[in-house]
């Protein structure tokens, strides 16, 4: 089967990165097109990131000989979309929301499908925030999204934060099985990776711990109501529930992210830790007689140590995309506690914008026919 030639907006970022070398061997897809801001632009890719690769895996030799293109000039990208060079982009763009959700728009029009880790337009009531496993009929709302812009091929589909990737999927589980999540408490400790490259100053987090990330608790707390609404009159329509209180803290780490979770459930089901891990450990999100190539064989990996998940040990888990889980445990003031690991730039960043594409691949909206 030919490869479906895609592009990377902000290909010289730290999830641009990620997305490179995780595209390097991918069954489905193939970097045909990169492109970065207008430093980087007219340099091969290898010479854009010259010393500023920041993985232990690298790329592919063919990626490293491409011209980086200006991210702002969308002609550029329309012109290879026609070319049969690029049939979608992952946008990991690190620009102001104004100006992504602009850029990110502009390549729709033009007819170029968008998956983006960008936060700008998490909140465009017709853009679905996808996590393939949990909200996959989402992605309904985009013939309605095309319809309304006029784009006749282009689209825009967001993945969400990455700190609420270790914590959602085991949620729709417990939902999934008939749980009322009513009330949710998470305290989450984030890698500096997440903060982007050069990222949080050495002397700011060495030997630290700091309190507060930008816009962070906002995020934990609304995106997830979105995820779990439902499509009425072309738009997404938020849940109500589960109400969250978040607490967000950036932690000398390179990679991983855990979040700390308290729940309360509603009057469907009295809470019971045995059942509870048995619905982790049978879930598998998307349909088994598909192969998705970056979805986990497991997408719920339980530990029974007490002192487990830990970052560096479980960050890792099936190509970076299981999220991890332990510690479950009754609350003194909800019903239920544990603990959940996930790798931040691959499940919460890169990986979980391919295995979004595969998920769009598999719906029949993105192909490499023009």
């Amino acid at each position: 089967m030919a490869k479906i030639p895609v592009g990377i907006l902000g290909a010289t970022g730290m999830v641009g990165q990620q997305y490179i070398a995780l595209l390097k061997d991918h069954p489905w897809f193939e970097v045909r097109y990169t492109a970065a801001s207008p430093r980087s632009a007219g340099k091969k890719y290898k010479e854009a990131v010259a010393g500023r690769w920041q993985l232990a895996k690298t790329y592919a030799p063919a990626v490293g000989d491409i011209i980086v293109e200006d991210a702002n000039d969308v002609s550029r990208a329309v012109a290879a979309f026609k070319k049969n060079k690029c049939s979608f982009v992952f946008s990991a763009l690190e620009m102001s929301k104004d100006e992504t959700r602009a850029l990110e728009e502009e390549y729709a029009a033009g007819g170029i499908p968008v998956i983006s880790n960008a936060s700008a337009h998490r909140w465009t009531p017709d853009v679905p925030v996808l996590i393939a496993e949990v909200n996959p009929h989402h992605a309904d709302i985009i013939p309605f999204q095309q319809k309304a812009r006029g784009w006749k091929k282009g689209f825009i589909a967001v993945k969400p934060n990455c700190s609420i990737q270790s914590y959602m999927i085991p949620l729709h589980a417990l939902v999934q099985a008939g749980y009322l999540v009513k009330k949710l408490i998470v305290t989450t400790m984030q890698a500096v990776s997440g903060a982007g490259y050069p990222g949080v100053p050495s002397l700011d987090i060495i030997d630290n711990l700091v309190p507060f990330i930008g816009g962070e608790e906002e995020k934990s707390e609304k995106e997830p109501l979105k995820i779990f609404g439902t499509i009425l009159n072309g738009q997404i329509q938020n849940a109500v529930m589960p109400k969250i209180s978040a607490s967000c803290n950036r932690v000398p780490l390179v990679d991983g992210h855990t979040a700390c979770i308290s729940l309360a459930f509603g009057l469907k089901k009295p809470a019971c830790l045995e059942e509870i891990k048995e619905i982790w450990a049978a879930y598998k999100g998307l349909p088994q007689e598909k192969k998705f190539p970056m979805a986990p064989e497991q997408p719920i990996i339980y530990r029974e140590e007490e002192n487990r998940p830990q970052p560096r040990k479980d960050r890792d888990a099936d190509k970076g995309m299981a999220v991890v889980v332990g510690r479950l445990r009754p609350c003194n003031v909800f019903d239920i506690r544990f603990t959940a690991v996930s790798h931040n730039t691959i499940r919460g960043a890169a990986g979980g914008g391919i295995l979004n594409a595969e998920l769009l691949k598999h719906l029949g909206y993105i192909s490499a026919k023009k």
